[in-house]
This record gives structure tokens, C-alpha cells and sequence, in this order.
């Protein structure tokens, strides 16, 4: 298995993996294509989407925003999504997207890497995060 940042050619198989989200939104693949096209263009310095693959392609994706907070006296990250490919769960393909975000966040001399996730508390505990704040979220 190898991470690395996305590129050209990965769409098709992040775009499967996001379907397999749980959604408020159903993906469009018009909307999806106009984001990464954004992303691999370089628009978006402030995202990082990174991607797991191995022999078989890729098989998850981690997508993470860094901005500076007031809060934090710098750099803030948040770990907006992160998808594992049902038959490759478990097989440490999720910490080892989590340990590259956490890797180039030090790089970027980020102060905090949150995420908001309330079926998966397991997998950050076991990877040093702790609970600090509930999430909420309002549609427009």
C-alpha cells in the first residue's frame, strides 16, 4: 500500500469511494468533477486529498482543509472526509491516510487536527485524538 497525493486519473475511483459515504447530499458526478478539477489544478492550496492504493487501485481517499483560526494562533486542519473501500477496512489503509494528513500538518506547522465523526470514535482513539466538542451542522 502506498499514500500519496491525488492526481489526474483518480477520479473515477474517489468518486466510488465517495458514494459509499453516508450522505445529506446524493454525489453528482458534474459537482464532483468541478471540485477535483479544482483540487489537481492546484486552486485549492489549502486542501489536501490524499489516496491509498495498492495493487488493486485506489482503495480510499482522505480529505483534509487547513485555515488559520483565531482560536488556535495559527493553522487549524479538519479532516472533512475519509473513506476506506468496504473490502479493505481494517487493513490499516484509514491510519495510514490519517498518519500522511498528520505528517504534512506538521509540516505546515498546523496547531490542531480535528474531525468530526461520531461512528468511527474507536479509530481516532486509537490514534491519539480525544473528544472536545460535539458536532452540528445546518443545511442551506
Amino acid at each position: 500500500m502506498t499514500v500519496r497525493e491525488a492526481r489526474a486519473g483518480d477520479e473515477d475511483a474517489i468518486f466510488a469511494l465517495v458514494q459509499q459515504l453516508g450522505h445529506a447530499f446524493p454525489p453528482e458526478r458534474c459537482a464532483f468533477d468541478a471540485t477535483m478539477s479544482s483540487y489537481l489544478a492546484g486552486e485549492q492550496p489549502t486542501v489536501l486529498l490524499y489516496v491509498a492504493e495498492d495493487d488493486e487501485g485506489v482503495r480510499g481517499y482522505a480529505l483534509t482543509t487547513i485555515v488559520p483560526l483565531l482560536s488556535t494562533n495559527g493553522l487549524s486542519a479538519q479532516l472533512q472526509e475519509i473513506v476506506v473501500a468496504e473490502d479493505a477496512r481494517g487493513k490499516d489503509y484509514g491510519t495510514q491516510l490519517v498518519k500522511a494528513v498528520e505528517a504534512e500538518c506538521e509540516r505546515r506547522g498546523v496547531r490542531q487536527l480535528t474531525v468530526a465523526s461520531r461512528r468511527a470514535g474507536g479509530f481516532y482513539d486509537r490514534l491519539g485524538f480525544h473528544e472536545s466538542a460535539e458536532y452540528m451542522r445546518r443545511f442551506f
